[in-house]
């Protein structure tokens, strides 16, 4: 676990998490199978959350669902963020029309995270869900949203991730990456994360709240190869009309 987590507090953003992903009641053993969690520590976590009204129990099926409480909860973040769904309803037009995984991307400290993905019932390889982070200095993501950042600015990032990592980031290779995204208007990184995976990605227009926000489709090497224009008119014609909400 990562240092400086608390560990109750990311048990409880496990279940939420898991209740997103499989979107149907989950019983006691289903939570503690797929959280390797003790069915005491287990039962002590739902009864807290039901306690609390985040989920409700079912005693006829034993089962538990979340409650509209949650849907509330971060309602109003998407709305501060990109004034309404507009964001949501054009990742599933890029999934649509590209057929691979459409992926929402922010700078969180030293590390880009995916936020929010669209992709098919048989998740592509490249799906990621939620949370999920990639270091800034080396994954596309992180050399998209570098690219917004100053010389100064990429330089003081590369300090700290020297010593979080305790080895030093290769300034001439980040840069050059930077540089490619710069010219380009976009990224398409090849097998960086993980071989056999790629992402083509774009900068979405300076943020509400002082944020900085990538759109991306992932999947294959191969198959975003072979559509490498179609994905990039798709970007570009999305993001323009998002551009003007």
């Amino acid at each position: 676990m990562s240092a400086g987590i608390v560990k109750s507090a990311r048990r409880v953003f496990e279940v939420l998490e898991l209740f997103e992903r499989e979107r149907r009641p989950l019983s006691l053993k289903d939570v503690c199978g797929a959280l390797r969690l003790a069915p005491s520590s287990g039962a002590a976590l739902l009864k807290s959350l039901v306690a609390l009204g985040y989920l409700d129990y079912d005693r006829g099926t034993r089962s538990y669902f979340p409650t509209m409480r949650i849907t509330f909860l971060g309602k109003w973040v998407e709305e501060a963020l990109f004034g309404g769904g507009a964001i949501l309803r054009l990742m599933q037009r890029l999934y649509r029309s590209t057929g691979e995984t459409a992926l929402l991307a922010a700078q969180s400290d030293l590390n880009a995270q995916y936020i929010h993905s669209v992709h098919g019932a048989e998740p592509l390889q490249a799906a990621v869900q939620p949370g999920s982070l990639r270091p800034l200095a080396n994954s596309g993501m992180g050399w998209l949203l570098l690219s917004r950042q100053s010389e100064d600015a990429i330089e003081r990032f590369c300090r700290r991730i020297d010593i979080a990592q305790g080895r030093r980031v290769d300034r001439i290779a980040l840069k050059r990456n930077v540089a490619v995204v710069r010219a380009d208007g976009y990224v398409f990184s090849r097998h960086t994360v993980r071989r056999g995976t790629g992402i083509i990605a774009m900068l979405l227009p300076e943020g509400r709240l002082g944020r900085t926000f990538a759109l991306g489709i992932g999947g294959p090497v191969a198959n975003l190869e072979k559509k490498q224009a179609q994905i990039l008119d798709s970007l570009r014609r999305g993001i323009k009309r998002f551009s003007r909400i």
